[in-house]
């Protein structure tokens, strides 16, 4: 999920983060990186109930959340998270991505005709009420 302009980074690299600063940083809930440690996509260290991650966690947290942006689900970033750690490697990892990107513009494009149509029926349907009003000459609400 590479693409983005680079930012300055906001923390100090360091050999851990504690989950807190993480939340911080991302704007997420501890609930969340819990989540996506379950789900395999990061692996924090453990020291007895404290949860450390390291920068490498923290740049595949930044990554997650990029693909949650553009609407990939967890299964299709877990898929490009995955080629990018093996064959094919970055370049199909680039391949796939552009793919999803490119249908997730289609569904987008076609949800956008879809409201496009919603709301010129919504136009036609308050213009025949407020036409039919205007003959039974009730006012308007404002």
């Amino acid at each position: 999920m590479q693409g983005e302009p680079v930012r300055p980074d906001p923390m100090p690299m360091r050999e851990y983060y504690t989950i807190t600063e993480l939340t911080r940083e991302f704007d997420i809930s501890t609930r969340t990186i819990r989540f996506y440690e379950d789900e395999g996509l990061i692996s924090p260290v453990r020291r007895g109930r404290t949860r450390l991650f390291r920068q490498s966690d923290r740049h595949l947290l930044r990554m997650i959340l990029r693909g949650k942006r553009l609407g990939f689900s967890i299964a299709e970033i877990r898929e490009i998270m995955g080629m990018y750690r093996s064959p094919p490697g970055e370049t199909g990892q680039l391949r796939t991505i552009i793919r999803k990107i490119t249908e997730r513009r289609r569904e987008l494009e076609q949800k956008r005709r879809d409201i496009d149509d919603l709301l010129s029926e919504l136009d036609q349907a308050e213009e025949a009420c407020l036409t039919r009003m205007a003959e039974l000459g009730i006012a308007p609400a404002t």
